[in-house]
């Protein structure tokens, strides 16, 4: 491998000058910076970045830590999330807790200086008194814990307010719910847009319409659409905390010959990928993923330097596809 000397050799120039090309500094002459990067570029130099980030007293590396990565959402905003850390020269370690109590408390015991610099945080079962956390810190999302930590997220109570409201503007009344859930905080805060919006427009909230969801993946969607289909009087429409609930949910309907939309209207939450493939394609409510994602590793960035609470909120839509307005 090239070294700071060999590449300093080639250029004609000091050691030091190298270094301080190669760690972007701007007080480099202009002619001796355009001869170390042809230099850089001819001995193929690659910085150890062990050995810098070890003299800068930082790892070079920030967890994130998630629920599924089978789940869409969550698999996407890994991704964006690798990409906006690049932008720091962070690498994402990444940790997958399947939202348990237990694999949450191990995911966090886990993490210290010694393995990253700071944490991305999605939990789901964690108590106020499990947020013992040896580095900075960035919660994603609204959570059912009020802690002080600096957090990322869209407004879940009118994301899922505008997702009704579009159901109640299709005249659908009777407006069934999917994916209620005794710890999830995200789950609550939609169910809470869920009953704002059908008081808004005088429509009863019923218990019998409002299915809980332990968990969600498709099969979940699709018991739950099922045992709203074996009531007497069974919904028009359906708001599905996430995507994938809402796929089984028309997958449910469609075995037992319930039209989507012109029976029954669905809108999911989360807008992957799948949603714009579906059939009929699924109308769902968008966080910007690529926001959030930004938004959080810049907002981890800054505390790693100037530690302050910041909420930071992020915008969201409603995408209008077949499975509530027919093409």
């Amino acid at each position: 491998m090239a070294t700071l000397k060999d590449v300093a050799r080639l250029a004609g120039v000091s050691v030091k000058t190298v270094s301080n090309v190669v760690n972007g500094y701007s007080f480099v002459k202009p002619d001796n910076r355009r001869r170390v990067e042809e230099a850089l570029e001819a001995t193929g130099y690659r910085p150890n970045l062990g050995a810098r980030n070890l003299r800068r007293g930082r790892t070079g590396s920030i967890a994130l830590v998630l629920p599924e990565l089978s789940i869409p959402y969550f698999a996407e905003l890994a991704g964006l999330v690798i990409a906006a850390a690049q932008e720091h020269e962070w690498n994402v370690l990444i940790e997958q807790t399947f939202g348990t109590l237990s694999g949450e408390r191990s995911a966090l015991a886990s993490l210290g200086p010694h393995l990253v610099d700071a944490a991305i945080l999605s939990p789901e079962a964690l108590h106020v008194d499990d947020f013992q956390l040896s580095v900075p810190s960035v919660l994603l999302g609204e959570h059912a814990v009020d802690v002080p930590i600096s957090r990322v997220g869209i407004d879940n109570v009118a994301a899922a307010r505008v997702a009704v409201r579009h159901l109640i503007s299709l005249g659908r009344k009777r407006i069934a719910a999917i994916g209620a859930h005794p710890q999830r905080g995200t789950a609550a805060l939609r169910l809470e847009g869920y009953r704002s919006a059908l008081e808004e427009a005088g429509l009863p909230f019923l218990d019998e319409l409002v299915v809980t969801a332990l968990n969600y993946h498709r099969a979940d969607g699709a018991a739950a659409m099922k045992s709203l289909l074996d009531l007497r009087n069974p919904p028009d429409a359906v708001f599905c905390f996430n995507d994938l609930l809402a796929i089984g949910a028309m997958r449910a309907a469609t075995e037992r010959f319930v039209r989507v939309p012109a029976d029954l209207a669905v809108v999911g939450f989360d807008n992957n990928e799948e949603s714009v493939y579906s059939s009929p394609s699924l109308t769902s409510v968008a966080p910007d993923k690529g926001a959030i994602a930004r938004a959080a590793v810049d907002l981890l960035h800054r505390q790693t330097s100037s530690p302050a609470l910041e909420h930071v909120e992020t915008p969201f839509s409603l995408l209008v596809r077949e499975s509530t307005v027919a093409r």
